[in-house]
């Protein structure tokens, strides 16, 4: 009889997790709809609605227009998420700035703060402390979604420790070597989890655009630091399930140029904008980065560059260079159709592209098979938000709403 129950229990929470799964994907559906996408009855359909309803976690929302404003035939009555049965908190940490965000469980940005990183911003504050303000924040600039907070999630820049309770090692000055995911769950009593900006870059973009929902897309993030997520066939790749490639520190030239992280030749020392501000300026390779490369200053050295002065143009080809032969070492392994530039270095893609494409000529996969699809995305800040977003909120419906007991609310 245990056995049965356990069954019971175990067959419920995944028919409910195909449910929402597909409302998640593809947002406010009909109960039809429904059946035809989870492969569940219309019967099965109709009784988990009818739960998820009386939990309050879904809402019906009647009619459907035609571009022309007229509705054909009669109206159905779709079910989407209610925006008020939960929220979450996302934090995007780079080495310039700090982005929170509030959103409810339909997915809807409710507020967002941003604010600075400097070098001395984790001396001066602890990393615990400093996340701690801002959700502080967030929940007093809207208090009707404090009760309702179920989740925090952390995007960053870094190598992570196993546990998920901090980073080993990270570009943003003070932040690695402290458990500040495991004491900002303690001081919140909600779950927290830390998240690659690679990796989320990867699953963003398939959440952008649907037509890379399911091909193979390697998207590389090109500014402050130089990263790489993998998505293969719509399943994302990396080392493990919050990993993503360390595609900016493969090495590059042998005793190179001095990388943020330490180590020389790697690709980002070459490649990040402040490879770019230095080899421009033909600063020694061994000079330390700079802390930061403000957004205008890139810019300015970009429309040098189009503009043909030799120096600025020899940093960017230098860049194209380290991009180029590191996705040809990395075709080698995976084989992806489509290459997506992001960052501000996404402005720079006719500059770097000549000596990406001169790269991945030369290599026997692109010989073979031709040359990947490049494409540029200006703002990497859709995709990482967008990533972390449906990251969280998906993991939100599979561990607590799906599980949630009949008649229980949340």
């Amino acid at each position: 009889m245990t056995r049965h129950v356990s069954d019971s229990d175990s067959v419920r929470r995944q028919n409910r997790g195909l449910i929402l799964s597909a409302l998640r994907s593809g947002g406010p559906q009909s109960r039809t709809a429904l059946a035809g996408i989870t492969g569940l009855s219309h019967a099965s359909v109709t009784a988990i609605m009818q739960d998820l309803l009386s939990q309050r976690v879904v809402e019906e929302l009647t009619g459907t227009e035609r571009a022309d404003g007229r509705v054909r035939g009669r109206p159905a009555t779709l079910v989407g998420f209610r925006r008020r049965a939960a929220y979450v908190a996302l934090f995007e940490i780079d080495v310039n700035r700090l982005r929170a965000s509030l959103v409810d469980y339909s997915g809807v940005l409710v507020d967002r703060i941003e604010t600075g990183v400097t070098p001395r911003t984790f001396i001066e504050t602890s990393p615990t402390d400093f996340l701690a303000t801002y959700l502080e924040s967030l929940r007093q600039r809207t208090p009707e979604a404090a009760g309702a907070l179920m989740r925090i999630a952390i995007s960053v820049q870094g190598i992570l420790d196993r546990d998920g309770s901090g980073l080993k090692w990270s570009p943003i000055a003070n932040l690695a070597g402290t458990s500040f995911a495991s004491d900002l769950a303690r001081m919140s009593g909600l779950p927290v989890t830390i998240h690659k900006r690679g990796r989320l870059l990867a699953e963003g973009t398939r959440w952008l655009d649907p037509q890379l929902h399911d091909t193979s897309v390697a998207t590389v993030f090109v500014g402050s630091t130089v990263a790489m997520g993998l998505s293969l066939h719509g399943q994302m790749s990396g080392r493990g399930e919050d990993g993503s490639t360390e595609f900016g520190h493969m090495n590059h030239v042998p005793n190179g140029a001095l990388c943020r992280c330490g180590m020389r030749g790697c690709i980002e020392a070459y490649a990040s904008d402040y490879g770019i501000l230095r080899t421009s300026y033909s600063v020694p390779e061994t000079t330390p980065p700079a802390p930061a490369v403000p957004a205008q200053q890139f810019e300015t050295l970009v429309q040098r560059a189009e503009a043909g002065e030799r120096a600025v143009t020899h940093g960017f080809n230098l860049a194209g260079r380290a991009i180029g032969y590191g996705l040809s070492r990395m075709l080698a392994m995976f084989d992806p159709t489509h290459i997506l530039i992001v960052g501000p270095g996404a402005r720079a893609i006719d500059l770097f592209r000549p000596e990406i494409e001169a790269a991945l000529s030369a290599s026997l996969i692109c010989k073979i098979n031709g040359m990947p699809t490049i494409l540029a995305h200006p703002d990497e800040r859709e995709p990482i938000f967008r990533g972390l977003q449906m990251k969280t909120l998906s993991a939100l419906d599979q561990a607590e709403i799906a599980a949630l007991e009949a008649g229980k609310r949340l």
